[in-house]
């Protein structure tokens, strides 16, 4: 990774938060992502298993980490498991890490190699009656290929059968929805490279520049600032593109009189932002793009007004979009016939504003937490995106930040970053 070192007590807390959710006499089993080849002899670029990293730090393949807090022998009650560094593979792919390193980074006394696990293993299983293991229950996932996950649940379930076998994955839903004070810490490093990018833009567009040059200074800036990249696939849509979602082709001309809506966030030490923001081409609102924007603005504000520990997403959403129903009267997109005729498994809204208002972000940007039926707990950090989407006008405005949900009060973490209509010109003359 490109950041400065992270305080390992970062990861450290986050085990101890781990382990304290455990059954007595169980062992947790946690293993990296697969390499994943693109054609030929290459791979894609290696993405760690975020629970993994979330517990120990480790940006490497072939990684697990081990965690029996009932172990006899309190030597191997954590461990870190690597890959043994090989001196010609380093040759072509550079340095592995030594076991020294791997303790700096994630606070784990005992390191031992891949090759030499098998055998302790075993003593450690028989040692205990449950077995942890993961798996992907991100309720957004679609993807069914076998990852490792699935295929060492399989490999332990013909070794072991006659353990108890327990779901990782609860536990983790649970926690990594709750940020801890170390990970904001983080988070807040990634949103202010963000700030960082978008200032430079500000300064940087102007008619007749193309959506690719955008893309380009937005990268230049995150990686100059020690970012390891992109948090996602950046959106920088010009025009009737911004009514695209999730528009990332990133190759048409901005033009004078156009707005231009740009969704991106850099990724710091494993962690990751998340912003939108809809600014003029020309660096001038129309008054009909003023209007829009600002109904988008007090859609933003009220949706964080409400955001609070507690609430569950589908009130929140609910709550949401009738204020969204009401401005687009406002707007002259709905009626209050409209609005009164409106099936309530379809509001009318929906016609304008048709996504989701927040998500968790952490070390995913759409990060675990609980279902849209569950109160939304104290510390979580969520996304607050509204947007409206007109095909008529061939417009389209969102705006995110991304905030803290505490005791006493959401604190925004984008709180420095231009957001109103008025601050986006100024900046932009």
């Amino acid at each position: 990774m490109k950041n400065l070192p992270l305080d390992s007590q970062l990861f450290v807390k986050n085990r101890a938060r781990f382990v304290a959710k455990m059954q007595p006499q169980s062992i947790a089993i946690i293993n990296s992502n697969d390499e994943l080849p693109t054609n030929g002899d290459a791979l894609y670029k290696f993405k760690q298993n975020s629970d993994l990293y979330w517990m120990t730090g480790i940006d490497q393949e072939e990684t697990m980490l081990v965690l029996f807090p009932d172990n006899p022998d309190p030597k191997y009650r954590e461990v870190l498991v690597l890959v043994r560094p090989n001196e010609l593979k380093e040759k072509w792919d550079g340095h592995r890490l030594r076991k020294d390193e791997a303790f700096a980074i994630s606070g784990i006394t005992t390191v031992v190699w891949l090759d030499s696990l098998d055998a302790m293993l075993q003593q450690w299983i028989n040692d205990a009656s449950n077995i942890y293991l993961n798996s992907n229950e991100n309720n957004r996932k679609s993807n069914l290929v076998p990852v490792k996950d699935y295929r060492y649940a399989q490999e332990m379930k013909l070794r072991y059968p006659l353990h108890n076998y327990l779901r990782a994955a609860v536990i983790f839903k649970e926690l990594r929805a709750v940020k801890t004070a170390e990970e904001v810490k983080v988070i807040q490093q990634a949103v202010d490279i963000t700030e960082k990018a978008f200032r430079r833009l500000l300064k940087f567009i102007k008619p007749g520049v193309w959506e690719h040059e955008i893309h380009a200074e937005i990268l230049h800036e995150f990686l100059r600032n020690r970012s390891a990249g992109e948090a996602y696939g950046s959106i920088i849509a010009s025009g009737d593109r911004a009514r695209t979602l999730h528009y990332i082709s990133n190759n048409e001309e901005c033009k004078d009189g156009e707005l231009i809506l740009m969704d991106f966030g850099a990724e710091y030490g494993g962690y990751n932002a998340d912003l939108t923001r809809t600014i003029p081409v020309n660096g001038k609102f129309t008054d009909r793009q003023r209007q829009v924007y600002n109904a988008c603005l007090h859609l933003h504000n009220y949706a964080k007004g409400i955001l609070r520990p507690g609430i569950t997403i589908a009130k929140y959403h609910e709550i949401v979009g009738e204020e969204a129903g009401k401005e687009f009267v406002k707007l002259g997109l709905l009626t209050e016939a409209d609005i009164k005729n409106q099936d309530p498994e379809s509001p009318a809204y929906r016609k304008y504003l048709y996504h989701g208002i927040s998500h968790h972000l952490g070390v995913d940007v759409h990060d675990l937490g609980p279902s849209f039926h569950k109160p939304i707990p104290e510390g979580a950090v969520m996304t607050v995106e509204p947007g409206i989407y007109i095909e008529e006008e061939k417009m389209g405005v969102r705006i995110e930040n991304n905030v803290w949900l505490t005791a006493g009060g959401n604190v925004d973490l984008f709180k420095n970053i231009p957001i109103t209509a008025e601050e986006i010109e100024a900046l932009m003359k």
